[in-house]
């Protein structure tokens, strides 16, 4: 597999606020990574300097062996890099169908509408309703789906299970496997293990703004106690 994305000694601040001290990790084209972490860890930031939106970044960021440490945000996205971020940002103005229509082409190759709706059904039956109609569930998987058809590759997702009934939980798991199988790249902040273990091939514990520990899915029995360690889980 190509490498996709590769941080070398990446530090970020928000101001005066130092938030990642040397962050290094590596993505391959294909896979889906998680990075695991207390809350203030570090990993929403990690993402955040990916895509250059923190107050100052230092280090390496390439993305498919480019240099994108010193480009604004809005070149970072038309490298192929799709962000869904906590907060979802849903317009609530703007029907379920406006707001999957909204975001431009990044790249050739993103999914049709229809596509998408065969991956999350429940947003063509709600395609005509407002944003603030939407439950959170719903504006979960819109936020997703924004990404699709923008023909971005690599995908950073952001807490995508947070505060959501299981059912929904478990449809975002399966659209992220045929993700997967299509040839996406994810990059998940996941505070809910037992939902990214399934998924990931590879992990990466960030602990004050480093990588503490990386691993393989195949080592992640033999990892359990340092899990529990770093996550009490």
């Amino acid at each position: 597999m190509a490498e996709l994305l590769r941080l070398e000694n990446v530090h970020a601040f928000y101001g005066e606020s130092h938030i990642l001290h040397g962050v290094n990790l590596n993505v391959q084209q294909g896979e889906v990574v998680t990075l695991l972490g207390r809350n203030g860890a570090g990993r929403t930031t990690t993402l955040k300097a990916i895509l250059g939106l923190v107050g100052r970044r230092t280090g390496s960021i390439q993305i498919k062996g480019q240099e994108s440490v010193n480009l604004p945000p809005h070149k970072i996205a038309q490298m192929g890099i799709g962000f869904c971020p906590e907060e979802r940002g849903i317009f609530a103005s703007l029907t379920c169908e406006e707001n999957l229509l909204l975001p431009p082409k990044v790249a050739e190759g993103g999914m049709t509408v229809d596509e998408i709706y065969a991956l999350f059904p429940n947003l063509k039956e709600r395609r005509a309703s407002p944003g603030t109609r939407l439950s959170g569930g719903e504006q979960q998987m819109l936020s997703v789906a924004r990404i699709l058809r923008t023909g971005a590759g690599l995908l950073l997702l952001d807490e995508i299970s947070e505060g959501l009934a299981p059912v929904i939980v478990q449809a975002l798991g399966r659209a992220i496997r045929m993700l997967r199988e299509r040839g996406f790249t994810i990059v998940m902040v996941e505070q809910n293990f037992r939902f990214a273990a399934p998924l990931a091939d590879r992990f990466y514990v960030i602990e004050h703004g480093v990588v503490a520990e990386a691993f393989s899915a195949s080592e992640l029995n033999a990892k359990s106690d340092m899990l529990k360690e770093y996550l009490g889980v």
